[in-house]
């Protein structure tokens, strides 16, 4: 799916919904518990259907997910129990950036 800034998506398996921060300029295979997430105003399925067993780690609300080296940058809006992929590979929660000092 090609991604833009803005662009918000759901997950097909639970409640998970997030907002695309960054996005790379290629399509990519964003997942949620699994399954493809589904743009939130399209007419997609209900939470319905299980959660894969390798992507139960869940997605918390307002922390942002990334994986840097596709330049690609979720904040999480509604939290779920199913984790965030890119393919297979498991996306990045991201830390605060520290803020400089004040010396």
């Amino acid at each position: 799916m090609k991604l833009k800034p803005g662009m918000r998506l759901a997950s097909v398996v639970d409640t998970t919904q997030v907002v695309v921060v960054r996005a790379p300029a290629d399509e990519i295979d964003l997942r949620c518990g699994g399954p493809a997430m589904a743009p939130v105003d399209a007419n997609r399925p209900t939470a319905t259907g299980a959660i894969a067993d390798d992507h139960h780690d869940g997605t918390l609300l307002g922390k942002r997910y990334a994986d840097e080296s596709v330049g690609l940058e979720v904040l999480c809006t509604k939290a779920g129990e199913a984790s965030l992929a890119l393919g297979e590979d498991p996306l990045e929660l991201q830390g605060a950036k520290p803020l400089p000092s004040s010396d």
